[in-house]
């Protein structure tokens, strides 16, 4: 597979990921038990929403990079 072809599959599935994680993190950070946490447990919770989708991605990101290159 070129890499033009594996950057534009892997840009559509990073942003079909990414939606769907924010649905869910939204979700999350909607939920009673958090709300009522205290405001230090309440922003570790988000720090980690906020930065837990890039683990998932980085073996898509390696993915799109390897391969051999277009000329």
């Amino acid at each position: 597979m070129h890499r033009r072809h594996r950057k534009l599959l892997g840009a559509t599935a990073m942003l079909v990921f990414v939606i769907f994680y924010a649905l869910v993190a939204m979700t999350l950070a909607q939920a009673k038990p958090l709300q009522d946490a205290p405001g230090e447990v309440q922003a570790i919770v988000y720090a980690i929403l906020g930065l837990a989708w890039v683990l998932p991605l980085m073996p898509l990101i390696a993915w799109m990079e390897r391969g051999r290159r277009d000329r």
